[in-house]
């Protein structure tokens, strides 16, 4: 498995970064009207960076399987409002009660508490209205259908949210124990889910068939997994400047990591066989381009250093 990148990696993700990034300040709400406080907050929450992870993999699985036209874009945006709002809510006294995310003041911090909650709320629900105007965009309106309802079942209680009740579960958990079971759940749910709609709604738009899907649903889990692993990894290895957020936030929450279960070192192990496993299977794929900027992109995330 290569752990170096190469400089046009780097120069490609760069410029996909870039195009990602317009294409979701297109489809930002207006700060305008008696709401437009609730416009800002949800901008601010959505304009403070990020790897633009979910709408880079939903634009590459559509490249993949031959995808053209313009209604990729409006599920890019949707994907990285939907991913907002979870952080949105996770930062909340509620839940994590973290100040920071991404190197500046928490959306609850900037604008209080209440209009954190809405706002997370209204991006989730802004971001179902943004993927539907793929619509007008695509004369297979079929595709559009079964890309949204993959949207839709991922982010629910099978999906995203599902993950992140359990994941409540498991701060200042006492005498709920977490094992391995339901750790792989949580992971799988919380994080894994995002990434696995995001490469599968990307494929659908594209007409990818079911066998296609299938495969791209078990690539992103362990992707997905790998990743949140690496968060625990960097939680206990890391410093704030160099993550953006506090460290040692899971240890001030007492929750459950593969950190506590397994120790830095097999953390490591898992993550590396679990990145090996999803570039093998995505090399076996059968699709009309090339694949190398994913293998890398998996890669990378897999051994960020923040």
């Amino acid at each position: 498995m290569r752990m170096e990148h190469s400089e046009n990696f780097k120069a490609v993700l760069e410029e996909k970064t870039r195009e990602a990034e317009s294409i979701i300040a297109a489809y930002l709400p207006k700060e305008e009207g008696f709401a437009k406080e609730l416009a800002k907050a949800m901008n601010y929450s959505m304009t403070a960076g990020g790897k633009r992870l979910r709408p880079l993999l939903l634009q590459e699985s559509f490249r993949l399987f031959g995808g053209t036209g313009e209604a990729v874009k409006p599920f890019m945006a949707a994907m990285e409002m939907i991913h907002t709002h979870s952080l949105i809510h996770d930062d909340l006294p509620a839940i994590d009660n973290d100040d920071y995310r991404r190197g500046r003041k928490t959306t609850h911090v900037v604008f209080g508490e209440a209009v954190g909650v809405l706002a997370g709320d209204a991006l989730l629900n802004y971001a179902y209205e943004t993927a539907w105007k793929a619509f007008p965009l695509e004369e297979h309106t079929d595709r559009v259908v079964r890309a949204f309802g993959i949207l839709c079942q991922k982010t629910g209680i099978s999906g995203m949210l599902g993950g992140q009740s359990v994941d409540v579960m498991n701060e200042k958990a006492g005498h709920f124990a977490i094992d391995r079971e339901m750790l792989d759940y949580i992971y799988e749910n919380k994080t894994s889910a995002l990434l696995e709609a995001a490469m599968m709604a990307g494929a659908a738009l594209a007409g990818a068939n079911d066998d296609d899907l299938d495969a791209l649903c078990r690539i992103a889990s362990k992707v997905g997994i790998a990743f949140q692993i690496r968060d625990d990894i960097l939680d206990v290895t890391s410093t704030m400047e160099e993550l953006g957020k506090p460290v040692f936030s899971d240890e001030k929450n007492e929750k459950t990591t593969y950190v506590t279960l397994f120790g830095t070192d097999g953390a490591e192990q898992e993550v590396k066989r679990l990145t090996k496993e999803a570039v093998d299977e995505l090399k076996n794929l059968s699709c009309p381009r090339d694949k190398i900027f994913l293998e890398e992109l998996f890669e990378s995330l897999t051994s960020r250093k923040k």
